[in-house]
């Protein structure tokens, strides 16, 4: 195709459009008087490199079709921002878009993208902890805390962005679970459909929190049992905008043991839960690059309704979060995140409390804690420097799509905040209050790796309000 392509251009006598023209070099804002109000109009639009992608998945993403007319100012912009919603899609190690000069007036597009390895059979070897500090420092790095087994994606399947995984989980938390992911349903591919199916016997479960650590029991047997499936309708409006609705069911059980330890685990001192939720979130995503940003914002928010009119679940969930990315030049940025969390109403079984914590909404320096709570806020401010970036290639690899090895290195300062309410039942014996109900702040430097494959490695030390300090590692994004 390449071979083809190079032919073709050579017959007509395209010659490049100057590098101000392209996205390579976006940030030369000035041309020349004489090409100011200049209009082309979009020729071809040409795509190599894709061996398993379908074109019709890249060419979603560009804003230019054949026919379409842009002035000359505007391109470079465009071709910008077209070329990084086509890197989003996570299916590419390297995206270059070019204008092709055919004549005065019109152009070709070029889209030549390096396809990365889509079949991943992962071995699993993780952690039963939320975070590695959590692992570290309250369970004393007991490598026996710990799951192992397969994880296989196929990302890319079928070349339309479709996307199969299957785990099996054992250990700790023995775990099955099957994911398969249609994001292109229609001809516009803004229709999209998913469906998700799990199953675990964890035998280490955490049944009760103590001074905002999460108390587990470790046993033989099986401490619950849980399944669940969900079906994902999602329509993507625009570039950037994306509704999805959800409706799930789940059903848990568990263990005599864990009733007693705590008879709040489920409602009534119950050992069964069954219910269904319905749930709605809308994403609003322009950033750069959604892996590692550096520009843009982001947006979302998210609805849900546990309990539908059968079993005694009866939960409501909001959480809006907002994150913005600004380049303040001199390879110099800041960012900043906020979340906002509610539930109602407060009194809930222990099973179903949320906490600031989890997943990337927790204040940096309190990773060891779990600040259980029906409502709470959340702020992170990163101000962080480039000191290395570099794109490198190791021909001798035997597979192509590691050849590339992009590692770009970040110094950065932080500071965040945030407060929990705590839940009625906390308040009534007066357990878990240290930290809930009160401003919580921790403030900190570190240095992140952005590596290959979307792989972001962080290395932390910060200092709290409460007057602790430590280092902390993560594997992922800060937000």
């Amino acid at each position: 195709m390449l071979a083809i392509i190079a032919g073709l251009i050579g017959m007509v006598a395209v010659e490049f459009i100057p590098a101000d023209l392209v996205f390579q070099n976006p940030d030369r804002t000035s041309i020349s008087d004489s090409t100011d109000f200049k209009i082309l109009k979009i020729n071809r639009i040409l795509i190599i490199g894709n061996k398993i992608t379908r074109n019709r998945i890249i060419e979603r993403e560009l804003s230019l079709k054949p026919g379409d007319t842009i002035s000359v100012p505007r391109l470079s912009e465009i071709l910008l921002k077209d070329k990084n919603k086509v890197y989003n899609l996570r299916l590419f190690n390297t995206v270059t878009i070019r204008s092709l000069k055919l004549d005065e007036e019109n152009i070709d597009l070029l889209v030549e993208v390096e396809e990365r390895w889509y079949t991943f059979p992962v071995p699993i070897f993780e952690l039963s902890d939320r975070n590695f500090n959590e692992w570290w420092q309250n369970y004393g790095h007991d490598f026996k805390r710990v799951n192992y087994g397969l994880r296989l994606y196929q990302r890319n399947f079928r070349g339309r962005n479709e996307t199969v995984r299957l785990t099996a989980q054992f250990g700790y938390s023995r775990r099955y679970s099957l994911l398969y992911n249609i994001p292109n349903l229609d001809e516009k591919q803004k229709h999209g459909l998913s469906f998700g199916f799990d199953y675990s016997e964890p035998k280490n479960l955490a049944y009760y929190t103590t001074d905002h650590k999460l108390d587990y029991l470790e046993m033989r047997q099986t401490l619950k049992t849980s399944i669940g499936g969900n079906i994902t309708y999602s329509y993507r409006r625009s570039f950037y905008e994306t509704h999805s609705f959800q409706l799930e069911y789940r059903d848990s059980q568990v263990a005599d043991t864990i009733v007693k330890l705590n008879p709040n685990y489920y409602f009534g001192a119950s050992d069964n839960i069954r219910f269904a939720a319905i749930s709605y979130s809308f994403t609003s995503d322009h950033r750069d690059v959604a892996a590692y940003p550096l520009k843009g914002y982001y947006f979302d928010g998210f609805l849900s309704k546990n309990g539908l009119g059968f079993g005694d679940v009866n939960q409501f969930e909001g959480n809006f979060t907002f994150a913005k990315f600004i380049d303040l030049g001199h390879r110099t940025y800041l960012s900043n995140f906020s979340s906002v969390y509610g539930s109602s109403p407060n009194s809930q079984p222990y099973a179903l409390y949320s906490a600031l914590g989890y997943r990337r909404q927790f204040i940096r320096g309190y990773e060891v804690y779990v600040i259980e709570g029906p409502k709470f806020f959340l702020n992170k401010t990163t101000l962080k420097k480039l000191i290395f970036s570099g794109n490198y290639r190791f021909e001798e690899m035997p597979i192509e799509q590691f050849r590339h090895f992009p590692i770009s290195i970040y110094l950065k300062s932080y500071v965040d905040f945030g407060y929990v309410e705590n839940y009625p039942l906390y308040d009534e014996i007066k357990i878990n209050n240290t930290l809930s109900d009160r401003l919580l702040a921790g403030a900190g430097a570190g240095i992140d790796f952005v590596l290959a494959y979307d792989n972001v490695m962080r290395f932390e030390y910060t200092f709290t309000r409460e007057g602790t300090n430590g280092f902390f590692f993560h594997l992922k994004k800060e937000f």
